[in-house]
């Protein structure tokens, strides 16, 4: 087995690019040639994204700037949706507002309570050029919105405000994801 290779895939895993990289912040560019390439890509992404314990992974998290994610996500009933879309467009998202945990491959270790809609509809194309539909609800809507949000340059944190903006952006200070050295923890001496 090749290092960096998920068993029974063909796709290699790729360097995950992380908060502060410029490429997770552009807008990423429409697909134009459905070929090897592309489908090559895609089962990278897949192999990246299983290889980091991830539910769904955007292109330009491993620095690809085109429009293309891939999944294996459940919904609230524990059904999985499995899958990849290029050229992706959010078509509706709508529903109640959930405010949930949701972290990034590319934020390690930063969870904050992000608002999303329970409901999502994304419409694009296979690597082999097909149209499809996909609908989720619950957490994967999460998901759809989340990969959606990756494509046009946004990351979870910009839907976060308030106090969990604040506390999130702290972590992100502590971790050194934000390009500075690692801050220590502070104690808090009422918790222990």
């Amino acid at each position: 087995m090749r290092r960096g290779t998920i068993p029974g895939s063909s796709g290699r895993v790729r360097p995950m690019r992380l908060l502060g990289d410029p490429g997770l912040v552009a807008p990423c560019e429409e697909v134009t040639d459905f070929d090897a390439d592309l489908a090559t890509l895609v089962e990278d992404m897949f192999a990246t994204m299983y290889a980091a314990g991830g539910v769904g992974l955007a292109a330009n998290q491993i620095g690809v700037p085109l429009k293309v994610f891939v999944y294996d996500c459940p919904d609230d009933e524990d059904r999985r949706h499995l899958g990849h879309l290029v050229n992706p467009r959010l078509v509706t998202a709508e529903g109640i507002t959930v405010r949930g945990p949701e972290v990034c491959l590319s934020v390690p270790g930063i969870e904050a309570g992000t608002p999303r809609f329970d409901e999502a509809v994304v419409e694009g194309f296979t690597a082999d050029g097909r149209a499809v539909q996909v609908r989720g609800t619950g957490f994967f809507a999460r998901c759809l919105q989340h990969e959606c949000d990756h494509l046009r340059g946004g990351l979870y944190l910009d839907h976060v405000t308030g106090l969990r903006r604040r506390r999130a952006l702290r972590a992100v200070r502590r971790s050194g994801l934000d390009g500075a050295p690692p801050q220590a923890p502070v104690l808090d001496r009422r918790t222990g």
